[in-house]
């Protein structure tokens, strides 16, 4: 079983305008809604690849219930805990002539919600697959995640994280299968700037030392390299498309990945079909179908 992991999830509101006045009455040219957070995103693309996934996370108020029925709709099997206090997220992304984004905070976790989280946990197997994504809300402390592998550490479970910097460095010591940072962020975690790609490699190798045991680095227009366990290196271009959404393509392709891997344990394949994920949902409105997966899968 695969399972996800969204600590704060979402409805993403989405307004396009032809352009954004501050200070005035804007009116819209259209809207849409879709159910966010990165490991949700893992789900949604998992199931566009035929692939059963439990999503895990935490929802409060009207807008958690909207979360957890849309996901039923979609088919995905869902197991969040409901907060007793607060709603779930509404983060507004504004696409006019510039585009903006408002994030807003979530609700509040406490201490003993969390602990529940922790004991949902314990059904994770061996054999399992384990996706960790995305930041935590600022009422759970730092070491969320670590608390949470630690808990793991008896059973051979498949590792994936999905995070930013301090998140994912805490994560290496139990020794990931899967980190996909891009070029930016290994710019933050190594404090330099990483602009090609021997100094990519190099990075991706020091993340290596630390812990985790495939690394892929997302590169935009130029593709993505993973840079396996087995000490070899992979590289996938890219399809060239109207870009049309970038929120959700880096998620789409940890599903890619996970799913690719997971059906054929070769690293080649994995890698292809999570940069065809990637690039479908890079291409597509929201996040992407089936059909436009396909579709760029046979033209990589």
């Amino acid at each position: 079983m695969i399972y996800t992991l969204t600590m704060n999830p979402s409805i993403d509101y989405i307004v396009h305008l032809d352009n954004f006045v501050s200070g005035i009455t804007n009116r819209t040219t259209g809207e849409e809604y879709y159910i966010g957070g990165k490991g949700i995103n893992v789900s949604c693309i998992l199931a566009e690849l035929e692939m059963k996934s439990t999503a895990f996370g935490f929802t409060a108020g009207f807008t958690g219930e909207a979360i957890e029925k849309g996901l039923w709709e979609m088919g995905i099997r869902s197991d969040f805990i409901r907060l007793k206090e607060g709603i779930s997220r509404i983060n507004i992304k504004v696409k006019a002539d510039k585009e903006s984004e408002i994030n807003c905070q979530g609700p509040h976790i406490s201490e003993a919600e969390f602990q529940q989280l922790l004991i949902k946990t314990d059904r994770i197997a061996d054999g399992d697959t384990f996706v960790l994504a995305g930041s935590i809300p600022k009422t759970v402390s730092d070491d969320a995640y670590d608390r949470i592998l630690r808990r793991l550490e008896d059973r051979n479970v498949r590792i994936v994280v999905d995070a930013t910097k301090k998140l994912m460095l805490n994560c290496l010591a139990h020794k990931p299968f899967l980190i996909k940072p891009n070029r930016q962020e290994l710019s933050e975690i190594f404090e330099r700037e990483v602009k090609d790609e021997a100094e990519t490699e190099a990075c991706a190798k020091e993340l290596q030392k630390m812990g985790a045991a495939n690394v892929i680095v997302s590169m935009g227009g130029d593709g993505a390299v993973l840079f396996a366990e087995d000490g070899k290196t992979y590289h996938s271009g890219t399809v060239k498309e109207k870009v049309l959404n970038t929120v959700g393509s880096g998620d789409s392709m940890v599903a890619g990945f996970i799913a690719g891997y997971e059906r054929t344990n070769d690293y080649e394949y994995a890698l292809k079909l999570g940069t065809a994920c990637g690039n479908a949902t890079a291409f597509s409105a929201g996040l992407a179908k089936r059909e436009k997966i396909l579709d760029i899968f046979k033209k990589l």
